[in-house]
């Protein structure tokens, strides 16, 4: 879903920049409060390994390929907020060094790659969980769901965006069919991908988890003298 340079006009551009800028900001200011000396550097490698993911392609349909957004997988690990910085950084890394997206398409890409794959993403999960028992299998069960339709949601907010400002004269319908054609394969690898790192993580500390802070704490296994009866 990275947009290169030259899909929307200069202010569909900047509208978008501006949004984008606006959500960083915030972002940045609900981060400062919720940064601790354990959040802090999990926030880095949660950015590092979304980074990693997101070089790696998976064949979707007819020659075309897909990979990991991972706006959702990085609010369940690290909360909407940091999730959403996270992945906004990995973007500019790869549009100034790999050309991995278009530099004056930045707002954009944070936009759809980023903010709402977070922060829709992280909703949709909040209302699985509180739907859902609080226990671990549920916990993996609400993240890949959450990828899964965050990324289609991202999908039409493009092709609205495309509506009004694309430089192409396409109808909204083909570019929303099209772009869902794609996304939904897309979304579906991403849920899994999400579940498979989220089932990993929450099986041996799920502490790391800002989505799994209130899984109840497990019970301590009771050891007793060797030799002696418990």
């Amino acid at each position: 879903m990275h947009v290169p340079d030259g899909f929307f006009n200069a202010a569909t551009s900047v509208g978008a920049g501006v949004v984008s800028a606006g959500t960083i900001g915030a972002s940045l200011k609900k981060a400062s409060t919720e940064l601790t000396d354990r959040l802090a550097p999990l926030a880095g490698l949660v950015a590092a390994f979304i980074f990693a993911l997101q070089m790696l392609n998976f064949p979707v349909a007819s020659g075309t390929s897909g990979h990991l957004l991972g706006g959702t997988l990085a609010a369940v690990l690290v909360g909407p907020w940091i999730g959403s910085l996270c992945v906004a950084i990995v973007l500019l890394v790869q549009g100034l060094l790999f050309a991995d997206g278009g530099l004056t398409a930045y707002g954009i890409n944070v936009l759809l790659i980023a903010t709402i794959p977070a922060f829709v993403g992280y909703a949709i999960f909040r209302a699985l969980r509180a739907a859902l028992p609080p226990t671990k299998s549920s916990i993996v069960a609400a993240s890949g769901v959450a990828a899964l339709i965050s990324v289609p949601v991202a999908a039409s907010v493009f092709a609205l965006l495309f509506r009004i400002g694309g430089e192409v004269d396409l109808s909204f319908g083909s570019v929303l069919a099209a772009m869902m054609g794609v996304h939904v394969l897309v979304g579906i690898g991403e849920a899994l991908i999400t579940a498979a790192v989220i089932s990993a993580v929450v099986a041996t500390r799920p502490d790391l988890i800002y989505g799994a802070a209130d899984l109840p704490p497990e019970p301590l296994l009771q050891t007793t003298p060797a030799g002696r009866a418990s």
